[in-house]
């Protein structure tokens, strides 16, 4: 009787371009070494990310951000968490971000000529950075 269970010989799957991987490792730990993946963990954790609804808005206004917009925003969320803050505006670059602090996500995001005739609620924080 012949065998109709198929074999194939596996070999670790190894990316492509690991240019991103040395990048965060440089970030992460200087040039001396790889960083663990708890130590990767811990650092996308203290990221800020994006809900649906706000990566909606950000693209239908044609709103982006740099890296270093980023790094102030995390910063910034951080600093907020450290005073107690739940729930903040921050207007960064002539940008509205409503931001749930405890959850590190921003729940919308709108250009400063859409800002100036909205009225924000449900906010306990600001921060103009």
């Amino acid at each position: 009787m012949a065998d109709s269970r198929l074999y194939f010989h596996t070999k670790p799957l190894m990316p492509v371009d690991n240019h991103i991987l040395q990048a965060q490792d440089k970030v992460l730990h200087g040039e001396q070494g790889r960083a663990s993946f708890a130590d990767v963990l811990r650092a996308e954790e203290q990221k800020v990310s994006f809900s649906q609804h706000a990566m909606a808005r950000l693209q239908e206004r044609n709103l982006a951000f740099t890296q270093q917009e980023l790094a102030k925003l995390d910063d910034t969320v951080a600093k907020m968490a450290q005073k107690g803050a739940r729930e903040s505006l921050i207007y960064l670059n002539d940008i509205a971000l409503v931001v749930s602090v405890a959850n590190k996500k921003v729940i919308t995001a709108m250009d400063g000529m859409s800002a100036k005739e909205n009225i924000f609620t449900n906010i306990d924080s600001a921060a103009i950075i």
